[in-house]
């Protein structure tokens, strides 16, 4: 079969790599000059599983409505006159029951376990090298509060077979030693060994040449102007080459991984999906003190913040190390500019919590759209047109969540029933329990 992947991010390469792997002709289109330049690009490196607690849950009504005149808030609807984003936040405060938060924290914990275990089959496999390491996850909290709310989500996932170990503050400094600094105003801590960090951007780069390798056509610097339908189903894409000149392009299955970008393609089809983007920030320094510096990467709960560490080794043995800060989100439609307040938090957290470890003065800033559903669930699977594919939606666990993902669509538009449990877009419960994966409903 003849695929077309739309978009070259973590989800479109990931797609990409695995139709490849079962026998199928794939070419990726983007408008970018090379894969995992927008939202991929930099963001906060961790592969998450054991913290999969969506934003909707009973806690965030407050929370939002206590952030909403804070510039600086960790999650912000900066409101617009854009029924898009009003619809949005209605749907996000009906998954905020207990109820709600439950199902999605099963399906974000069952995805992200699988999508790990395909990730390290994919890293045996290839050899792949993205600056991973394999040291866990240690979530802080300095905040009592923040604490006691993390506990039951914390058992939830647990009982969902994450080992998420509650662990006192002695504990944690064990762990990593760069908290010392801050064990006075520490309450407590989770830590999750089976969870990793690693950089995405890097990673995308090094699975596009493996696909490139397999004879995956990468058609870059192509903007794509719309998706022409022909009764229910698409004849072709509509494109700019790099000329500027209109091309079309023709297959016989089509993948939508353009991100927040997404639903704009998905519309002129009758499709809408439930994605807003949600604005997040990211702040990459390198190491001037690797004593100090953490070597786990770690989530500072009360702050929505998340660190990771990079070390790079090139060919003639000079490394290059460097801290990666990331988090908020900022719901306020597709600009990008950077927010000085919000820059600055990142710069004064990252100061108080870790001193003297970076050269902040030489921080890189960098802001990227996450396409965020109001479940914070990801639409995979079928489409109601009949040979458009989804895998879209991710919000903050793209990275936690593309070989998993890529893994089941790859599967699901061969023809085959995916290997996890999940509520994949087109398939009913029963034929998620059957080997016929064909049945459709109609989720969008």
């Amino acid at each position: 079969m003849r695929v077309l992947v739309l978009g070259s991010g973590l989800l479109g390469v990931t797609s990409a790599w695995y139709l490849s792997q079962l026998g199928h002709e794939v070419t990726v289109i983007d408008r970018q000059a090379s894969p995992a330049a927008e939202t991929s690009h930099a963001n906060g490196g961790q592969i998450s599983v054991c913290h999969a607690e969506p934003w909707a849950n009973p806690s965030a009504p407050f929370k939002v409505l206590k952030w909403l005149a804070r510039e600086d808030a960790p999650l912000l609807f900066r409101l617009q006159a854009d029924p898009r984003q009003w619809a949005w936040g209605l749907q996000f405060l009906r998954e905020c029951t207990p109820a709600r938060a439950r199902h999605n924290i099963g399906q974000l914990v069952r995805l992200g376990t699988y999508s790990r275990t395909m990730l390290q089959q994919l890293r045996r496999d290839t050899g792949i090298q993205y600056d991973q390491r394999m040291q866990g996850i240690l979530h802080f909290y300095t905040s009592q509060k923040e604490f006691d709310g993390a506990l039951n989500p914390a058992r939830q996932m647990r009982e969902l077979g994450c080992e998420r170990h509650v662990i006192s503050p002695d504990e944690a400094v064990t762990i990593e030693p760069a908290l010392a600094s801050i064990r006075p105003h520490l309450v407590g801590a989770t830590y999750t060994a089976e969870d990793e960090s690693g950089d995405a951007r890097q990673f995308t780069l090094a699975l596009a040449r493996l696909c490139e390798a397999r004879g995956v056509r990468f058609l870059m610097s192509h903007h794509i102007t719309r998706l022409v339908p022909a009764g229910d189903s698409i004849t072709h894409v509509e494109a700019t080459d790099p000329s500027g000149r209109y091309v079309q392009l023709s297959a016989d299955s089509y993948v939508l991984a353009a991100g927040s970008f997404s639903p704009a393609l998905a519309a002129p089809l009758g499709l809408r999906l439930p994605l807003y983007p949600a604005k997040g920030y990211s702040l990459t320094a390198p190491v001037i003190d690797p004593s100090l510096a953490y070597e786990v990467s770690l989530t500072d709960d009360e702050y929505k913040l998340v660190f990771s560490r990079y070390t790079t080794q090139d060919s003639h043995g000079a490394t290059e190390d460097r801290l990666r800060i990331a988090g908020t989100a900022e719901l306020g439609g597709y600009e990008r500019q950077l927010n000085e307040t919000r820059c600055q938090g990142l710069l004064r957290r990252t100061q108080e919590l870790f001193p003297g470890a970076a050269d902040l003065s030489r921080g890189q800033f960098w802001s990227g759209l996450r396409p965020s559903t109001p479940s914070n669930v990801p639409l995979i699977g079928r489409s109601r047109v009949s040979n458009l594919f989804l895998n879209t939606g991710h919000g903050t666990l793209g990275w936690t969540h593309s070989c998993g993902s890529g893994k089941a669509l790859a599967d699901i538009m061969s023809g085959h029933l995916p290997e996890v449990d999940f509520a994949f877009q087109g398939m009913t419960r029963a034929s998620r329990q059957s080997p016929a994966v064909n049945t459709v409903k109609t989720p969008v």
